[in-house]
């Protein structure tokens, strides 16, 4: 199957595409170009690959949580290439992107269960929030993703008893505030390390599975996820 990711949720604007021999991918961190950045880096996936988009079987895109305008940008490109072509959209989460991405790192060093972390800057004192598990069939959801504040993440983390030994975070969130970069420390965990942002590269094993789950939807039917409630997004015209 080959399958198109996007993702300009975050700081990071990025591109991937699974081939049925390898996988090409471009990323990029360049705030506030993503609008000018994205298309040519498809255009240099799709060129490198030698095929079009009428040869893919599958869109996916990085459906959030991250900043509005960045998660707006994925969700109006992939709407765009779905009408375009007809193909059906797998939205996939940044946070578990980067979990997978961190999963795969680790797979050889992992003993027992293994808990990920993952805590992105929401500002206003807040942080994109999720925790995962590491187990035979992949990532498990231990902590429903959330937007919440530092001592809100301390606290679900404390109630899985996690610890140096048994968690790895990632996300820029530890490090933007200081109860969180402080609680790691105390438990002797080491602040993110290489995956601090979502990298499309990493979307494409679960945009697979959101295909195979029956779970990939038509461009009318594409939702972005926020997180705040306050945030809205604007269906297609003559869409509830």
């Amino acid at each position: 199957m080959k399958i198109l990711a996007i993702d300009t949720a975050t700081e990071a604007c990025s591109v991937a595409l699974k081939m049925p021999q390898k996988n090409i991918s471009r990323f990029e961190i360049c705030p506030q170009q993503h609008s000018q950045r994205l298309l040519p880096m498809v255009d240099e996936v799709l060129k490198e690959a030698e095929v079009t988009l009428g040869d893919i079987d599958l869109l996916a895109f990085g459906r959030g949580p991250g900043s509005f305008t960045g998660v707006r940008i994925a969700t109006g490109m992939i709407q765009g290439l779905a009408l375009g072509t007809g193909l059906k959209v797998a939205g996939v989460s940044t946070l578990e992107a980067m979990a997978c991405e961190v999963a795969e790192k680790i797979s050889q060093q992992a003993q027992g269960t293994q808990y990920i972390a993952v805590a992105s800057d929401a500002r206003m004192d807040e942080v994109y929030f999720a925790v995962f598990a590491i187990n035979d069939n992949g990532l498990a959801l231990c902590v429903e993703e959330q937007v919440c504040a530092p001592d809100v993440v301390i606290g679900h983390l404390e109630a899985l008893n996690v610890n140096a030994a048994n968690m790895v975070v990632a996300g820029t969130g530890w490090a933007a505030y200081e109860p969180l970069s402080t609680w790691l420390e105390a438990q002797n965990v080491g602040l993110p390390g290489s995956v601090t942002l979502p990298n499309a590269k990493y979307m494409l094993s679960l945009a697979a599975r959101v295909f195979d789950d029956k779970k990939a939807v038509d461009a009318v039917d594409v939702e972005p996820v926020y997180l705040r409630d306050k945030v809205t997004w604007k269906k297609l015209p003559g869409r509830e």
